[in-house]
């Protein structure tokens, strides 16, 4: 039997799929209104489209302007990996307003964040993450795409699907069209507040999930606990604040490692924490290793595993939640290992702030 070509194999990711959904939507009391017919769903051969809410404002996906589409268009993927990355960005840009930020996202996963005073500079840094995982990512930006960053932007052996920024110089607009798979999108200026109805839905088979949407109260060192005798550094401090944010928009069970001014690795999705913690320390040895890091986790701990594989790595301080009933344990380990630890709450509060997501 013979089997296909690769034109022939590749056909059906090039082949939109006929949508029949209707052209406005109304969940609750908010009225959605279709924005985008896609080639397909998450996989090729199921109809999607893309809806936007009706009085949605500022910089969020309702207001975003496709510039250049590509040979394909935007994908149902690109425009959930453009949400999670917009979202995070926002959240460091309110914490970092004089900051280029540059957030790359795979498959609704932070794959490199990084913080600097050059847009040039922040891009090469979170590239630097983890340049395997950031091949095809979807790069989102808080700054203005200009001709020096621009011919990064378009090697091929990055293969970046999208580009989502605030602005475009018209020199770098001409760079960026020589790469045809390319889209650009631009977002609503970012002084304005991103404003929909604030809520969160989920659809099961025959019914809903709806939550309000998560926001991190854990914006400034002010609103971070000290619990460990050795008491962090004021860099410890700051990569304790960007990391958690960080863990924030990151699949959950999550831990991520890093520095003040970029992310090092990122463990996601486990179904363990201890798994989480491994991955995020092996994947950084692709970029800039662990050496001198603080470990952010989305959620308390429950056994000194984590700990244990921070400091036998290099790590020397840990952000996390408390409520593990063996919250004691892991606080002694970790005095006993020398590490600083953190918790994601103020001084004096008994609770503190879990971060999961699930999307």
């Amino acid at each position: 039997m013979k089997t296909k070509s690769s034109s022939e194999a590749r056909r059906q990711y090039l082949t939109k799929v006929k949508e029949e959904f209707p052209e406005t939507m109304i969940v609750g009391e908010t009225k959605f209104i279709k924005k985008i017919s896609m080639r397909y769903g998450e996989n090729p051969g199921y109809p999607a489209a893309f809806y936007v809410e009706a009085e949605a404002s500022g910089p969020n996906m309702a207001t975003m302007e496709i510039l250049q589409e590509g040979t394909k268009g935007l994908s149902y993927i690109n425009v959930a990996d453009m949400d999670l990355g917009q979202r995070l960005l926002l959240k460091l840009h309110s914490i970092y307003p004089e900051d280029a930020i540059a957030v790359l996202v795979k498959h609704e996963m932070p794959s490199g964040v990084a913080r600097a005073k050059k847009p040039i500079e922040a891009f090469e840094l979170a590239w630097g993450c983890d340049s395997l995982s950031n091949f095809g990512s979807v790069n989102v930006f808080n700054f203005e795409v200009n001709e020096e960053l621009a011919p990064l932007l378009i090697e091929s052996a990055r293969n970046i699907e999208v580009i989502y920024a605030p602005s475009f110089t018209p020199e770098a607009l001409a760079i960026l069209a020589n790469r045809k798979t390319l889209r650009l999108c631009r977002m609503a200026p970012l002084n304005q507040p991103a404003c929909d109805n604030g809520l969160e839905i989920k659809r099961l088979a025959g019914g809903l999930l709806v939550q309000k949407r998560f926001d991190s109260k854990i914006t400034s060192p002010s609103a971070i606990d000290v619990v460990s005798l050795r008491k962090p550094t004021e860099e410890e401090i700051e990569a304790a604040l960007f990391n958690w944010i960080v863990a924030c928009f990151t699949r959950s069970n999550a831990v991520v490692i890093g520095q003040k001014d970029k992310i090092h690795g990122i463990g996601s999705g486990q179904r363990s924490r201890i798994d989480a913690a491994e991955n995020a320390i092996r994947l950084s040895r692709r970029g800039y290793g662990p050496q001198g890091c603080v470990l952010a986790s989305d959620a308390f701990m429950p056994f000194s595993d984590v700990v244990e594989l921070a400091a036998a790595n290099g790590i020397t301080a840990v952000i996390a939640p408390l409520g593990s009933i063996r919250d004691d344990e892991v606080l002694r380990r970790a005095d006993e290992l020398n590490l600083a630890f953190l918790v994601t709450r103020k001084p004096g509060e008994i609770d503190s702030e879990r971060a999961f997501l699930h999307r």
